[in-house]
């Protein structure tokens, strides 16, 4: 596995379930993993995460 530098996001308090975000500048890859799953890395470009999250956002629970 690569080493990515891994940042644990501001919104994983609980330290057993904890997301980690790493990002490659010059290519505009985002790599997100769980702390319970680290091998698992779900990978996107900028465009395609802030796609997904405007997406998410804009949907009541229900809708999901």
């Amino acid at each position: 596995m690569p080493n990515h530098v891994w940042q644990k996001s501001t919104y994983s308090p609980d330290a057993s379930n904890c997301v980690y975000v790493s990002a490659d500048h010059p290519t505009g890859t985002v790599r997100l993993r769980e702390s319970d799953a680290p091998d698992t890395i779900v990978t996107a470009t900028t465009d395609g995460l802030r796609h997904l999250i405007d997406t998410l956002k804009s949907r009541s629970p229900t809708e999901m």
